[in-house]
């Protein structure tokens, strides 16, 4: 889980004439995270979430920076802040569209950090959570591709802790990979990500 990194990417082609400001901001957003301004953009999120208090998306996404950017941070300090900030958004997020999968997987996320960071510490009060949380989203979204691929990461991180055999979660990989490759999200600024972690995760397990 350490090496956990995530890759998103997004089309915003077709966006240049007519842009409303929510349109202009995250686009903006998008671009300052795609050239590793990741605390720049976390605060152009934070600020569309606060213009626009009905939509999840721009408080998800502050918070996934947050969460993304604390795998591999080792001062505990720093590692609590940011994700305190992620969860008071997951919970700003959560208010706005309870029961949401893409929301629940940033969540099992979260927690994850937490069990990466020190196993020794985390693992026996967060594990169970994201598992739990894993199995919620499948239940509301099974053909949702980072449901399956993050919870089959999950299962393979577990299971080479323990000395288990990893080759089933591998196919749910490949499972993963079928869905993505059908997946067409709501619109272009809503959750898209994980395909090629997907595939580099894979790769690993076939290595």
């Amino acid at each position: 889980m350490k090496h956990f990194i995530m890759i998103t990417t997004l089309l915003v082609a077709g966006f240049m004439h007519s842009q409303t400001n929510y349109e202009k901001g995250m686009q903006k957003a998008f671009e300052l995270w795609g050239n590793n301004n990741s605390t720049e953009a976390a605060n152009v999120f934070e600020r569309i979430a606060n213009a626009e208090p009905d939509n999840w998306l721009p408080a998800y996404y502050a918070a996934q920076i947050n969460i993304v950017t604390s795998f591999g941070e080792t001062d505990e300090d720093l590692l609590a802040a940011k994700l305190k900030k992620a969860q008071n958004l997951i919970n700003d997020a959560t208010a706005i569209s309870k029961n949401n999968p893409e929301i629940l997987v940033l969540q099992a996320l979260l927690h994850t950090a937490w069990v990466a960071f020190d196993g020794a510490t985390y693992g026996m009060t967060l594990s169970g959570k994201v598992v739990e949380l894993y199995n919620k989203a499948e239940q509301l979204e099974p053909d949702n591709p980072r449901v399956v691929y993050c919870k089959a990461e999950w299962n393979i991180g577990g299971a080479k802790y323990f000395g288990q055999d990893t080759a089933p979660f591998c196919k749910d990989l490949e499972h993963a990979l079928e869905l993505f490759a059908n997946f067409k999200p709501e619109t272009p600024f809503h959750p898209n990500w994980g395909k090629e972690r997907t595939e580099q995760v894979l790769a690993s397990c076939k290595g």
